[in-house]
């Protein structure tokens, strides 16, 4: 007779499910992104070949041209920059080649959704808020290492890809990686105290990626719908002919529609999904860590920013006792694969760092930031 699996196993397959749904759903993103950015780029074809376009209308459709541009100069970066760094960490050992976990491939039209899904700004600078290359890092968490395959280990593989992924890697290939300390437990009480924490974390994982889910089949059809009218709208702008000034009133102003149609398609590329952007961000722990007024506290802040930031995306919203923040330090201490991807030792690991992390998550509570 099969042993019953425990509530943190359910748990954790329920959220390794949700991930691979969204994956799925970000690769079929990227699809047909690819096909509206065909579409954009159709359309400004016939809206160059026009002459005498006032120079307002003119201008406007040049700037989103240049915003469809480096979307796809993103996408073309992250597939690049993921394919890099999946062979870096393969040949090193860390994509977990021991247990035969394989590199799969980001090809352009899931680094497409990857671009749309984490957000690129109308000033081409990537929103998801984390450090340094955001897409690029959004790219290489894709979902917790969900684009590393080994007979569907996903999370499993998540752990190679931690270090690169940032607070959306933690927050999502956490669970899996970090409750490998669990067994270790000698108190059942605590092992069960704490596998209830853990349960928490999943569960809310699964509702988050859920509600992503709609949000993504919602954009899907939305761009689907927008795609049909750019197609019927490059037919139309074709047939008005290629001088402005000889066009009718009426073909004038559909030209003007059309741009705005233009607009709203680009805003599809860009804008990002907000159910998987990060929920705490480096300007939360900013905002937070700028009142401190102790040099030294303020110190120990800046050299523990990625960290905190890390571990608040992995406890946002989850409610912790005393007991809770005790076990959740000891659990997450005996983890060294944990410890080495976010560059913090064991010793530094100390009791003081999940107080900071609830103390700045309990400040951007009080602010009423969702």
């Amino acid at each position: 007779m099969a042993k019953k699996k425990s509530k943190l196993k359910v748990a954790q397959e329920e959220a390794q499910a949700a991930v691979n749904k969204t994956n799925e759903k970000i690769e079929e993103l990227g699809g047909i992104t690819a096909t509206l950015y065909s579409e954009l780029s159709n359309i400004q074809e016939a809206f160059d070949a026009i002459r005498n376009v006032p120079s307002e209308k003119k201008l406007q459709y040049e700037e989103l041209k240049q915003i469809r541009l480096h979307w796809k100069q993103q996408a073309e970066k992250i597939e690049k920059d993921y394919k890099g760094a999946a062979v870096k960490n393969a040949g090193a050992g860390a994509a977990g080649a021991g247990v035969g976990v394989a590199v799969v491939t980001m090809g352009p039209t899931v680094a497409m959704g990857v671009a749309t899904t984490f957000g690129v700004a109308s000033t081409g600078t990537a929103i998801s808020t984390l450090s340094g290359a955001a897409a690029t890092n959004a790219a290489l968490a894709w979902l917790g290492g969900g684009a590393l395959a080994a007979g569907g280990g996903g999370m499993a593989a998540g752990e190679a890809f931690l270090a690169l992924a940032g607070p959306i890697g933690l927050a999502i290939a956490g669970v899996a990686l970090l409750t490998s300390g669990i067994l270790m437990w000698k108190s059942l009480s605590d092992k069960k105290h704490i596998e209830d924490v853990f349960t928490l974390i999943s569960k809310r994982d699964v509702t988050s990626y859920d509600l992503a889910i709609v949000e993504l089949n919602e954009r899907i059809a939305r761009i689907d719908d927008e795609s049909g009218k750019l197609h019927d709208a490059n037919d139309d702008i074709r047939s008005f002919g290629l001088d402005y000034n000889a066009m009718s009133e009426a073909q004038q102003y559909a030209l003007g529609s059309y741009v705005n149609l233009m607009s709203s398609s680009t805003q599809l590329l860009v804008n990002p999904i907000l159910g998987l952007l990060p929920k705490y961000t480096e300007e939360d722990f900013d905002e937070f860590a700028s009142k401190e007024t102790d040099e030294n506290t303020a110190k120990w802040y800046s050299d523990y920013r990625f960290l905190i930031v890390s571990l608040a995306n992995f406890l946002y919203k989850i409610e912790l006792n005393e007991r809770d923040k005790k076990l959740l330090w000891k659990s997450l201490r005996k983890n060294k694969k944990m410890l080495k991807s976010l560059g913090v030792s064991k010793k530094e690991f100390g009791v003081e760092i999940i107080a900071a992390v609830i103390e700045a998550l309990n400040y951007k509570y009080t602010l009423g930031v969702a």
